[in-house]
């Protein structure tokens, strides 16, 4: 991608979120982000915090984590620290932001928790930021609407198709697919940016789907992606078989 780099991002996204906020105007620069680890490692708000002089709210969970957040903003009076796990009851996001009193209309709120990021955000009803990084599962097919669920615990991810029905839902239009981060704008702003088509195949170039086609006496075949991305196992073909060799014959 034209824009993309990287300060602490891991696949350009600091780059291109630079370039969306040289058109985009910021209102408050402020940014949150949760699962924020020691707040650099892989963050998307590193870079705006530290070298563009952003505030904002980190949010970790993890004890430990939560103690290198601290190391790593020990002095930084514009960025608030929230040992807190976020969920969809006292800690949901609205509850937190409030608390913090963040603006209405942050500019950046970066979504990845490998797993309930779109109920994350459908859970964001007092919020609107105007820019938000979301993760998804970029091997489920474009044309797949996959949710998974609600469970904090279970680490499935959402299809991107899901994410831009949940997005046109909230008035978010898609502006960039990155690694597996998928970016919206709110509506009123996608204007500014001079793209003619942001539908998903003009913006996710699918190269991790694994398809399942049949042949005529039952065989199913594998073709695209052939292993488990995050696990580092082949498919086996002949493991996928509904039929053994002996049955695979047509029927006619």
């Amino acid at each position: 991608m034209e824009f993309a780099s990287n300060v602490t991002s891991s696949c350009g996204e600091d780059g291109i979120i630079d370039a969306i906020f040289s058109i985009m105007a910021p209102r408050h620069r402020y940014c949150v982000e949760f699962g924020a680890w020691d707040g650099k490692q892989s963050s998307n708000t590193w870079s705006l915090i530290n070298q563009h002089g952003w505030g904002g709210l980190m949010i970790e969970g993890s004890p430990q984590r939560f103690s290198d957040l601290q190391n790593t903003y020990a002095g930084n009076n514009k960025v608030s620290l929230v040992n807190r796990y976020v969920d969809f009851d006292r800690n949901s996001l609205d509850v937190i932001l409030t608390e913090m009193q963040a603006p209405v209309d942050l500019d950046l709120i970066s979504i990845d928790i490998d797993g309930a990021d779109y109920h994350v955000w459908e859970s964001i009803h007092k919020f609107r930021p105007r820019l938000v990084v979301i993760e998804f599962n970029d091997t489920i097919p474009n044309d797949v609407i996959f949710i998974q669920d609600r469970d904090m615990t279970v680490k499935q991810g959402s299809s991107l198709a899901a994410m831009i029905e949940l997005a046109r839902a909230k008035n978010y239009e898609l502006i960039c697919v990155v690694g597996g981060n998928a970016m919206f704008v709110v509506a009123e702003e996608f204007p500014r940016f001079g793209i003619s088509e942001n539908d998903i195949d003009s913006m996710q170039n699918q190269v991790f789907e694994s398809k399942l086609f049949q042949l005529y006496d039952g065989t199913l075949v594998l073709a695209g992606c052939q292993h488990l991305i995050w696990h580092s196992i082949p498919i086996d073909q002949e493991c996928i078989q509904v039929l053994p060799p002996e049955q695979r014959r047509f029927p006619g």
